[in-house]
């Protein structure tokens, strides 16, 4: 049992709390322990998250544990898994370990995507019975590849056609389940978003245009801005392809301001990191600096890793009889953002454990 008493975001009044049970009360809890810190934030969110990739491909469950503690020990403790290779229902067993919404595999194509990562279909018609498949396994998202390189053109291109798209959205709509897709360029991103796509991990091809589509119909968007950093990188590495290391460099040059345009357009955008391969995990705090650079205030940039993102995925804030997951800084992360580097205590399932 703990108590703790500072200013409760994202209302900003000053209140006691208490813990019991792996839950908040408003109400006094005798004998609880009082913990030292002045600000308290919801649990972070990583919405673009993989414990269970590595930089080799799929890992161990044991890896994806350590990856696990890494993501909560930066303040994360609710991950939207974004595609795993490996079944982790065991990490959610776990007590110590953040809340894990699980995606399913990766959907996409023969040498279409990374290796080893996702469900490769022989075609592109089979899509709606795989995304069926992964809607009644997962946890009420699914993911799908919208765009990898094509090597047959030499530069990023579509993998469905638009009308395979819209039937399985329709399917994973019915399903209950939600749909995001990983996409960098533009070509993709008209079916996706006219099939009613529920969210977009990248999304580094959108154009005002399209941003306006999105904000209208609700499709949410999760850059990974970090992982977005590598794009120099994956160009240098594709001499055979140069037309492809020029629209990766593109891509990179301009996501600052494509971020800035979706803020502009009303789109909710999220931060996650795309931690596993490329990034390492518990950057979380790097991904909403990140965030503010391209044009979120400070507060809009906190309440998209905490409270806005938890409301997005359906878990609660603070709030009276709400499962105790909550960060607690010695100063106020609104005025600035590198305090998230340095919790005070974080408390998952009313539990201390940093």
């Amino acid at each position: 049992m703990f108590h703790l008493r500072g200013v409760v975001l994202p209302d900003g009044g000053e209140r006691d709390i208490w813990i019991e049970g792996g839950r908040i009360s408003f109400s006094p809890v005798e004998g609880a322990r009082t913990l030292d810190g002045a600000f308290l934030v919801p649990g972070l969110v990583d919405a673009h998250c993989h414990p269970g990739i590595g930089v080799d491909g799929p890992t161990t469950l044991e890896e994806a544990t350590e990856q696990a503690l890494t993501d909560r020990d930066a303040g994360t403790l609710l991950i939207r898994d974004c595609g795993v290779p490996i079944d982790i229902r065991p990490l959610q067993q776990r007590a110590d370990l953040p809340r894990i919404i699980r995606c399913g595999r990766h959907l996409s194509l023969p040498k279409r995507y990374v290796p080893k990562l996702g469900v490769d279909l022989d075609h592109p018609e089979q899509l709606p019975d795989a995304v069926a498949e992964q809607a009644a396994a997962g946890d009420g998202w699914v993911k799908i590849v919208g765009d990898w390189i094509d090597r047959s053109v030499g530069d990023l291109a579509p993998l469905w056609p638009d009308d395979v798209l819209t039937e399985a959205v329709k399917i994973a709509h019915e399903a209950g389940a939600r749909v995001t897709a990983h996409v960098f360029g533009e070509d993709a991103l008209p079916g996706l978003i006219d099939a009613g796509i529920d969210c977009l991990e990248h999304g580094t091809g959108l154009s005002a245009d399209l941003l306006g589509r999105m904000a209208r119909q609700g499709t949410a968007l999760v850059p990974t801005l970090v992982n977005i950093e590598n794009f120099p990188g994956i160009a240098d590495q594709a001499v055979k392809y140069p037309t492809y290391a020029a629209h990766m460099r593109a891509l990179h040059a301009g996501v600052t301001d494509m971020v800035g345009a979706a803020l502009d357009a009303g789109v909710a955008v999220y931060p996650g990191t795309d931690a596993g391969g490329m990034v390492a995990h518990g950057r979380l705090p790097d991904e909403v600096e990140a965030l503010h650079r391209a044009g979120m205030s400070r507060e809009q940039a906190l309440a998209s890793a905490s409270w806005a993102a938890r409301e997005w995925l359906g878990h609660d804030g603070i709030a009276d009889g709400a499962p105790a997951d909550l960060v607690v800084f010695d100063a106020d992360p609104r005025e600035e953002l590198a305090v998230l580097r340095h919790p005070r205590h974080i408390i998952l399932r009313g539990e201390l454990v940093g």
